[in-house]
C-alpha cells in the first residue's frame, strides 16, 4: 500500500517531469519502486530516456531494467512494436533469460496468441514452478479469453503455494460472487479474515455474502460480521448499518420477531443511519425514514 508521503512525493517528481522540469529516471524509478503501473507515464518517459544516446548510456546497468519496465508498459498500452523492439535489446543482451523468456511470453499473450503464451508460460513454469508472476499471467490470460472457470482452476492451484496471497484470494472470491457461486466466496472470504483480521471491507464482503445466501444461522452471522465492520470502522460504515437492519428485519420474519437482542442493535444502527444522513444526506432524511419503515425494526 501507497503512504501519502510517497503518493504526494509521486504526485510532486510527476508533476515536475511532465512540465519539463527533469527528474525522469527518478520518477520511474520511484513508480517501480511502489510497484504501480502508471503505464501511459512510464511509457512516455521512458522512451524519452531510452531514445537519448547520453542519458540511456548514464543509467550504466539500469538500462536494461529501463527497457524491460517500459516494455510491460508499452505491452499495457498495446503498442506492441515498441515492447517487441524492447524485448529484442534484451534478448541480445541477456540470451536464454528466463526473465525475458516471460516478457517474450506476455508479448504472445497481448497479441493473442493464446495457445503460444500458454506454451511459452508452462515452459517456464516447469524450470520454476514458484514464479508468482507467471502463475497470475495464467489466470489473467484466462480471464482475457473469457474462460472464467479456468480462471477459476488456476487461481486454486496458484493458491495452494501461495497461501498468503491476500490479492489473489479476494479476486477468487470476487469471480466467485459474480457466477453466484456463494458458499465458495465465503470460504476465500474466512480466509481472508483469518489472514487479516483487522482490514473491515473483508468482514463487510464476507457479511454480504452470508446474507445472500440466506437463512437463520447466516443471517445471523452476517449481522455479527455487518456490526463487526461497524466498530472497525467507528460506526462510520452505511453499507454495514444498513446491513444490520437488513439482517434483523429478515431475522424477525424468519422467527416471526421473538428475538428483542436483535431489534435493539437495529434500533442503534437506525439512529446511526438518521445521524450519518443527517448531516451529509439531509435531503434523502424521509427516503431513509421509508425505508426503515418498511424493514418493520
Amino acid at each position: 500500500m501507497v503512504s501519502k508521503t510517497e503518493e504526494s512525493q509521486l504526485q510532486q517528481l510527476e508533476n515536475q517531469v511532465e512540465n519539463g522540469g527533469g527528474g525522469a529516471w527518478e520518477y520511474l524509478s520511484l513508480v517501480r519502486k511502489l510497484k504501480l503501473r502508471r503505464s501511459d507515464k512510464v511509457l512516455k518517459h521512458g522512451l524519452t530516456l531510452l531514445n537519448d544516446p547520453k542519458k540511456r548510456s548514464a543509467l550504466g546497468a539500469d538500462e536494461w531494467t529501463l527497457y524491460e519496465q517500459v516494455a510491460i508498459a508499452a505491452l499495457d498500452c498495446q503498442c506492441l512494436d515498441v515492447a517487441k523492439d524492447c524485448i529484442k535489446v534484451l534478448q541480445k543482451k541477456f540470451q536464454d533469460s528466463k526473465r525475458v523468456g516471460r516478457l517474450e511470453a506476455m508479448l504472445l499473450e497481448a497479441k493473442g496468441s493464446w495457445a503460444e503464451a500458454e506454451k511459452a508460460y508452462s515452459s517456464l513454469l516447469e524450470d520454476n514452478p514458484l514464479d508468482q508472476v507467471i502463475s497470475m499471467r495464467r489466470v489473467a490470460m484466462a480471464k482475457a479469453r473469457g474462460d472464467i472457470l479456468a480462471a477459476i482452476d488456476w487461481l486454486n492451484k496458484y493458491l495452494e503455494i501461495f497461501m498468503a496471497d491476500h490479492d489473489a484470494w479476494r479476486e477468487l472470491a470476487e469471480i466467485y460472487v459474480s457466477l453466484q457461486m456463494y458458499k465458495q466466496a465465503a470460504f476465500c472470504y474466512e480466509e481472508l479474515i483469518l489472514s487479516q483480521p483487522m482490514i473491515p471491507l473483508h468482514h463487510l464482503a464476507y457479511a454480504d455474502v452470508l446474507y445472500t445466501i440466506g437463512g437463520i444461522e447466516n443471517l445471523q452471522t452476517a449481522k455479527k460480521y455487518y456490526a463487526s465492520t461497524i466498530e472497525l470502522t467507528g460506526g462510520k460504515n452505511v453499507r454495514a448499518l444498513f446491513g444490520v437492519c437488513l439482517c434483523t428485519s429478515a431475522i424477525g420474519q424468519l422467527t416471526k420477531g421473538r428475538n428483542n437482542e436483535d431489534k435493539e442493535i437495529s434500533g442503534l444502527a437506525a439512529k446511526a443511519l438518521e445521524k450519518d444522513y443527517k448531516q451529509n444526506s439531509p435531503e434523502k432524511l424521509d427516503l431513509l425514514a421509508s425505508t426503515l419503515k418498511t424493514l418493520k425494526l
